[in-house]
C-alpha cells in the first residue's frame, strides 16, 4: 500500500507527482531543484542551490517523520559535471558516515532550469 506525504516547507511539485511516497519501509522522494518552498528559483551560487535542493528534502523528510539520517540512496542530477566538488562539499554538511549510497550524473537540461536536482530513497528501519 503506498502512502504519499506533503508538506508547505518544500515546494509544491511541478508536475503529477507527489513530494514523497511510502512503500513498506522505504520512502522515495521525489528530485527537488532549488525552488524556494514560494516556488520561486533560488537564484544564488550553485552551494546555496545545493543548501536550497538539500533544505527541500530535509523538509519532505521531516513532513514523513523521518530525518536525512534515513536517507539510504541519493541521485543527484547536474547540469555542469563541474559543479561536482562545490557540491560535494555542501552535501557532506547534510550527511554523516554511514554516508548514502549515491549516483551523480550530468544531464543536458533540468525542470525550471535548474542546475542541479537531487532526489533520494529513506528507510524508516
Amino acid at each position: 500500500m503506498k502512502k504519499s506525504f506533503r508538506t508547505d516547507q518544500a515546494p509544491n511539485p511541478v508536475g503529477p507527482y507527489s513530494q514523497v511516497v511510502q512503500v513498506g519501509e522505504l520512502l522515495y522522494l521525489a528530485g527537488q531543484v532549488p525552488l524556494t518552498p514560494q516556488g520561486t528559483m533560488n537564484d544564488g551560487d550553485i552551494a546555496a542551490q545545493t543548501r536550497q535542493v538539500l533544505n527541500n528534502l530535509k523538509a519532505v523528510l521531516e513532513a514523513a517523520g523521518c530525518s536525512m539520517d534515513n536517507i539510504v540512496k541519493t541521485t543527484i542530477f547536474l547540469a555542469d559535471l563541474g559543479d561536482f566538488e562545490i557540491v560535494n562539499k555542501v552535501y557532506a554538511e547534510y550527511f554523516r558516515e554511514p554516508y548514502p549510497a549515491r549516483s551523480t550524473v550530468e544531464v543536458s537540461k533540468l525542470p525550471k532550469g535548474a542546475r542541479l536536482e537531487i532526489d533520494a530513497i529513506a528507510s524508516r528501519s
